[in-house]
């Protein structure tokens, strides 16, 4: 792309094959998810916060393989099968492409049962996720709630939460109950425009913590007990009341924690979700499938 707007503004172009630095490495892209983040590149939302330039290339997930690798980078060879996390605004480096940059502190050894197109869903929803409740901070045995817990985050919160022995109370429209219980979820509240009358009546005491997806703030905050945790995915949240720390998940990239879930996602504790594949060259096609509601996975692009 080399001008912001709607999804009309992309376009394939050529471009030079980027070369790897002192600790980085170059992957060669087998797979990269569309997420909403590259809808906010696209659309100039984050301007303000990169250089101007003649083209920017959106993407943040990336399976693929290890091309070449720069100056000082051990433990990975040329062939491996990786995944990373490109840190977008701060390197521009855009995974929708055939070849990406990235540090070697932000890749990883793909998941080894995963196909390439499903192993490129796990790095920015899943560390989103594992931050997230890094950020809870909650004491195993807790009771916590997810807000949007169908969503591409908000699945792999449930299903963290219950590897690190939370009890969980799920969040989510009514028909995708059968979904996030399967994802280890203890309760399900259906949506609704109450959701702290609707989680208390679960939970009366209130939840120790809350991570909130669907940008419900204000009106989800009162669902937490006193003294406890509002985690906030989308925006900076609500203001703080009762003794609650409020807080808000920036995601970066961080290959001990990807590891992670990559073991996770191999052992079937975590869930890949795709919810189709399309090539690079629909890539307009595939923002404007983003932007419409209910998806239950993520688009990938392929080259």
């Amino acid at each position: 792309m080399s001008e912001y707007g709607g999804s009309d503004v992309l376009r394939v172009a050529e471009v030079p094959t980027p070369e790897p630095g002192d600790g980085q490495i170059r992957v060669r892209v087998s797979a990269a998810a569309l997420n909403p983040a590259d809808a906010l590149i696209r659309s100039g939302a984050l301007a303000s916060r990169v250089p101007a330039q003649d083209h920017y290339v959106p993407g943040l997930d990336v399976a693929g393989t290890v091309d070449a690798l720069g100056g000082g980078v051990r433990g990975f060879a040329v062939g491996d099968a990786v995944i990373g996390l490109s840190d977008w605004p701060e390197t521009q480096a855009g995974t929708h492409a055939e070849y990406v940059v990235l540090p070697a502190t932000a890749v990883t050894t793909a998941p080894r049962h995963a196909t390439p197109v499903q192993a490129a869903t796990l790095a920015l929803n899943g560390l989103t996720a594992w931050q997230a409740l890094d950020l809870l901070a909650p004491t195993e045995g807790d009771t916590v709630a997810v807000t949007g817990a169908a969503g591409a985050v908000g699945g792999y919160l449930v299903e963290l939460a219950v590897t690190r022995g939370l009890r969980v109370v799920a969040v989510a429209g009514p028909q995708d109950e059968e979904l996030v219980r399967g994802f280890g979820a203890d309760l399900f509240v259906p949506r609704s425009d109450n959701p702290t009358a609707a989680i208390r009546a679960a939970v009366p005491g209130g939840v120790a913590g809350l991570i909130d997806t669907a940008a419900l703030g204000g009106s989800a905050i009162g669902a937490v007990g006193d003294g406890g945790t509002f985690v906030s995915v989308l925006g900076a949240g609500p203001a703080a009341e009762r003794g609650i720390r409020v807080s808000q998940v920036r995601v970066h990239s961080d290959a001990e924690q990807l590891a992670e879930l990559a073991r996770l996602a191999d052992a079937g504790r975590v869930s890949l979700r795709v919810d189709r594949t399309m090539p690079f060259s629909e890539a307009g096609a595939a923002h404007d499938a983003l932007a419409s509601r209910g998806l239950r996975g993520r688009i990938v692009l392929v080259p």
